[in-house]
């Protein structure tokens, strides 16, 4: 036991002796650790993140009939991803082409309905206006004598009822005019349901709203899908960052703006060019009370720096690590 003893505290101490050696001679800690990094450059690592679209059909629902692209495709803006079995949207589509059908020809009726009533009018009011005369005649030779009173009562009534059919005909062109109108907003109502109706067919269409890389397909052809169900999830792989913190000290050395290197370990011979698009304004992983330097100094800030891709090589997820030339330190 004793030897055994003997044996892990030498092996202990060997071990905390390498790593002395390691940290505080120079030439050692290059080999383990790298070269270290430039005083005026700050380093930050972290992981690239790109614009993601979970994509699926909206208001509509039905079976998949076409699913053409899987997993890794590069589909530009406006490909089709995904087709629905439309049959029922566009038999109501046509059923609703029909009664717009219907409806225009009503409005075709109820014009000529009132055109009818409108002659009508005009030949009531030409009857009134003989009636009136006669009227008036018959009531100057009745005065004089020159005519009977039952005369005058005759021309009297047949001047009421002119004036009743008169007014009966221009109470039905009324009418007339109020059913063209009706017809005519039927006839709004039934263009607003194909226009509908054009849309929902449209909808059983999945688009790729931007170019991008397909990074997940969630559905197969055939399945059953509706609003809720994810299709793919679109990558905007053109458009990626890194998000990356800085310790609060460092925070007053960079800026918005400012130009950063990006290394990634898959390309290690290649740097990416980018620069700082946001600086939070708030801390993050701050402590309830901060009492001492030691615990001020642990704040961090989320910064986001923006990184040419274009040719697609960084990906969503990969780690990688930024080098920022730091400001001087403000006096």
């Amino acid at each position: 036991m004793g030897s055994r003893r003997r044996t892990v505290v030498l092996a202990v101490a060997g071990v905390l002796a390498v790593a002395a050696v390691t940290w505080f001679w120079p030439p050692a800690h290059r080999f383990v650790f790298g070269p270290a990094e430039p005083s005026d450059r700050l380093l930050v690592s972290g992981n690239i993140e790109a614009h993601e679209s979970v994509l699926g059909f909206s208001n509509v629902q039905g079976r998949i009939t076409q699913l053409p692209f899987d997993e890794g495709k590069a589909v530009a803006a406006g490909t089709v991803l995904a087709r629905l079995d439309a049959a029922v949207y566009r038999k109501q589509w046509r059923i609703d082409a029909a009664a717009l059908d219907v409806a225009q020809r009503q409005v075709d009726v109820a014009h000529g309905n009132f055109a009818a009533a409108r002659s009508a009018v005009t030949g009531a009011a030409l009857d009134f206006a003989e009636k009136r005369r006669d009227l008036a005649r018959t009531a100057g030779q009745f005065a004089i004598g020159s005519a009977s009173r039952q005369a005058y009562d005759l021309a009297r009534t047949a001047a009421g009822q002119s004036a009743a059919a008169l007014a009966h005909d221009r109470a039905l062109q009324a009418v007339a005019r109020n059913d063209v109108a009706l017809a005519a907003a039927n006839v709004g109502a039934a263009r607003a349901k194909v226009a509908l109706d054009r849309v929902m067919l449209g909808y059983t269409v999945l688009r790729a709203p931007f170019s991008g890389v397909l990074a997940v397909r969630e559905a197969e052809l055939g399945e059953f899908a509706g609003p809720g169900v994810a299709i793919f999830t679109l990558d905007d792989l053109d458009h990626v960052w890194l998000r990356a913190y800085v310790n609060e000290p460092d925070l007053g050395k960079i800026r918005l703006g400012e130009p950063a290197e990006i290394t990634t370990d898959a390309y290690p011979d290649r740097r990416f060019l980018g620069h700082i698009g946001f600086i939070s304004s708030q801390a993050e992983f701050t402590p309830k009370t901060v009492q001492t330097h030691a615990q001020r100094i642990t704040l961090v800030y989320r910064v986001r720096i923006d990184v040419d891709n274009p040719d697609h090589a960084l990906l969503p997820g990969m780690p990688a690590d930024a080098r920022i030339a730091l400001l001087p330190a403000p006096r």
